[in-house]
């Protein structure tokens, strides 16, 4: 299970607990859904959105595509991406590292950007690959994933026969959209995007699930870690419940004048997890002039530029270390024939001297700013599950410590009205 320390300044954890007394009903409020929320609270349970029926036929898809396609292409942006590519990119084999998975299947993602440069990447990746695509999104009227999935079915059309680029066209959506008309009159495969999960807490259901599954991640033990998350954070009370104790402490920070939480980790497998967790809590939280911007850290690198700011700039964030117990792999420093003064590493595993120079981080950084410590057990498809539900149901809580409503966000189409005017759309 997830561990949180606090490395606090004195009288801290005194305020935690005068914030959350008498406010135990919020969080009994959460563990149970609340009616106001009821169309955006079915990822509270793993057995609505990854029930066993759900897993088979995912799995039994993703088998066909691993044994048919060179190249699988996630349509989507945001929280139609974010999950699956944080799991993806970080446990699967890719240019940085080696390969938990069993087939060649290469993830390549589309629709998160409207530049053209990026769809001449997306081409040059396709040429000579069989490959398959999947358009995730719940509203069929966002404009990246709409206009990829416009132009990879153009694409499609120049490579396969109609019946056989149908066979490789899969969408995401909800039921009775616009997208799942298409699918139905195109013969395209579909899944459902849960009608009652909003796009940022997604993870555990079809959106994340079918292309982790492709990719060849354990989305068993994922949704397993996702299920054991939620037994803990329903089953303990007060501050024994680490989620309703971390909201605690952001809501006291955020109340001592700290504006910004600041996600580090010394593990660089994290940094598409980074985009998931930024966008939860920056779309859920912020709102009504409220909310902590999140910003993260990509450490020991960004200790060199960012670093100096933690250490010595203005006061206006606090730091959460996300930690991995267990690290698997190892590499020795040996003893050097030249001198280079460096002798103070010699059989010295990188293991060790990585785990040296968070423990310093997070010191140094903890006499001038809150630090917080999250610590899973190892970086496995388990532990993504564990975090997934740990962070949405800690954002929850969170925002109804602060008073906003967690599942909505009025800003995000803000721009959109003035973007479809622009490009003539309803004319």
């Amino acid at each position: 299970m997830i561990k949180l320390e606090a490395y606090v300044p004195a009288g801290t954890e005194e305020k935690v607990e005068q914030l959350l007394r008498g406010k135990e009903v919020l969080l009994a409020e959460a563990k149970a859904g609340e009616e106001k929320y009821q169309d955006s609270q079915d990822w509270l349970d793993t057995e609505i959105c990854a029930g066993e029926a759900q897993i088979e036929r995912i799995l039994k898809k993703a088998a066909e595509i691993q044994a048919n396609a060179d190249a699988f292409v996630l349509i989507g942006v945001g929280g139609s991406n974010n999950s699956a590519r944080s799991v993806i990119e970080a446990l699967t084999e890719n240019l940085d590292g080696p390969a938990i998975r069993t087939n060649k299947v290469e993830i390549i993602y589309a629709g998160n950007t409207l530049a053209p440069h990026e769809m001449t990447k997306l081409f040059r990746k396709l040429e000579g690959k069989d490959f398959y695509i999947d358009c995730i999104a719940k509203n069929f009227e966002t404009l990246e994933p709409g206009s990829s999935f416009r132009i990879l079915r153009e694409y499609m059309a120049k490579r396969y026969t109609q019946e056989e680029a149908a066979k490789r066209t899969i969408a995401t959506g909800t039921i009775g959209s616009s997208l799942h008309k298409m699918c139905e009159e195109q013969g395209y495969d579909f899944f459902d995007f849960p009608l009652n999960v909003g796009g940022r807490y997604t993870a555990i259901t079809n959106v994340g699930l079918l292309p982790m599954a492709v990719a060849g991640v354990d989305i068993r033990a994922l949704v397993q870690g996702a299920h054991d998350m939620q037994v803990e954070v329903h089953e303990n009370e007060g501050l024994a419940n680490t989620a309703w104790r971390y909201a605690g402490l952001r809501n006291v920070f955020y109340g001592d004048g700290l504006r910004l939480e600041m996600m580090s980790s010394f593990e660089p497998r994290f940094r598409h997890f980074y985009k998931w967790w930024e966008q939860l809590f920056a779309e859920s939280e912020g709102k009504d002039n409220l909310g902590l911007f999140p910003v993260t850290g990509e450490f020991s690198e960004e200790l060199h530029s960012v670093g100096q700011f933690i250490q010595d700039g203005t006061p206006v964030m606090f730091e959460t270390f996300l930690d991995v117990a267990e690290t698997e792999d190892s590499y020795i420093v040996h003893e050097s024939p030249i001198v280079d003064y460096f002798d103070y590493l010699n059989n010295k595993d990188f293991r060790e001297i990585n785990r040296a120079a968070m423990e310093a981080t997070i010191k140094a950084h903890s006499e001038k700013l809150p630090c917080l410590r999250l610590t899973i057990g190892k970086l496995d498809a388990y532990n993504f599950g564990q975090l997934f539900y740990f962070f949405a149901f800690a954002c929850y809580l969170s925002c109804k410590l602060m008073g906003v409503n967690a599942f909505n966000q009025p800003g995000v189409e803000a721009y959109k009205v003035q973007m479809f005017d622009a490009l003539g759309k309803g004319r």
